[in-house]
């Protein structure tokens, strides 16, 4: 698959190596050539270094790994190049205090969308640091990080999922992109958990068996408030 990456900082760094290792095509994109040139040195094989345009007609997906705010205004821009392409959004709008800085409004990803309205934009990735991708791979107690995945199109979720499992990860249906904004607070959620209250954010929710509530063997009385609200 041929990849287009818009930016040169860290997810674009930690995504791109894992995609050139399964042997993918990848082309590296900056505004700043030397930026761009550094990291596809930096992650080698057969990366190359180029515009932002040039990655973004280059690549049958194209990831925006671009901080929230400069992404809309790079895929307007690039719009007529990201015509039919799959537009990778792994941005996450947080702002000082944990602040999802899109309350109230559309997502990250949804305004990807409409600045590129010709793009299938999907929304992956954004729910862990960089060093997190950068694992070989994401496995944790013997199981690999499952990764929502949002989008509207199928063709282009399923060229996501593949990337998914280039990385050693399993996708999970997250739903359409309206859904994206659900996963931009829960990034918002985790990070003021993690960063803000050194809290374990897994522990928040209970396994899957568990999900609807105990079974009725192993609640007393044959019955749990979470059950009786169904």
């Amino acid at each position: 698959m041929k990849i287009g990456v818009l930016g040169t900082g860290n997810m674009a760094d930690a995504l791109a190596t894992h995609w050139v290792r399964a042997g993918h095509e990848v082309i590296i994109g900056g505004r700043d050539a030397h930026k761009a040139e550094r990291l596809a040195t930096r992650i080698g094989g057969s990366v190359k270094p180029s515009s932002l345009r040039a990655a973004a007609e280059s690549g049958q997906v194209v990831l925006a790994a671009l901080p929230f705010g400069a992404g809309a205004d790079v895929a307007r821009e690039l719009h007529a190049a990201l015509e039919s392409k799959v537009l990778l959004d792994c941005s996450n709008p947080v702002g000082p205090g944990f602040r999802l800085l899109t309350e109230g409004g559309p997502s990250a990803a949804q305004r990807l969308a409409a600045a590129a309205p010709g793009a299938h934009v999907v929304k992956a990735f954004n729910l862990c640091h960089e060093d997190v991708w950068r694992m070989r791979p994401p496995v944790f107690d013997g199981r690999p990080l499952a990764v929502p995945v949002c989008g509207d199109d199928e063709t282009a979720l399923a060229r996501v999922r593949e990337l998914v499992h280039d990385m050693g990860c399993e996708p999970v249906a997250g739903g359409g992109l309206e859904r994206a904004g659900l996963l931009e607070a829960t990034a918002a959620l985790f990070i003021a958990l993690w960063v803000g209250e050194r809290a374990d954010a897994q522990a928040i929710a209970p396994p899957l068996a568990y999900a609807a509530g105990p079974s009725p063997q192993e609640t007393e009385g044959g019955t749990g408030a979470f059950r009786q609200g169904f």
